[in-house]
């Protein structure tokens, strides 16, 4: 009686241990992921794309810049809205980004 009910108990135990785990590993990873994303990409865009653009400015002529922006832009934005990681802040800093370089000249 004992050996038939000990692997019922842990089948189900794994089960549940399974459960528990996928669905709050999937909630803390998506949290967690879109929160530090969004931060840490939105940090690292505006300290990266400012230096890049101020070295970029002073060396290739406005017109070249204009046009690499926005390819790079456009490029890059449906990369990340493809991976499913674009929050408000990206989205926010891309634009501005976008609309800085197009007023520029």
């Amino acid at each position: 009686s004992n050996l038939i009910i000990r692997p019922i108990c842990l089948s189900i135990y794994q089960i549940y241990l399974s459960i528990y785990l996928s669905t709050c590993l999937s909630v803390y990873l998506s949290v967690y992921l879109s929160i530090y994303l969004s931060i840490y990409l939105s940090i690292y865009l505006s300290v990266y794309l400012s230096v890049y653009l101020s070295i970029y400015l002073s060396i290739c002529p406005p017109s070249f810049f204009v046009f690499f922006s926005t390819a790079f832009l456009s490029i890059f934005f449906s990369i990340i809205s493809a991976q499913h990681f674009s929050s408000s802040i990206l989205k926010l800093t891309l634009v501005l980004y976008s609309l800085t370089g197009a007023h520029l000249f």
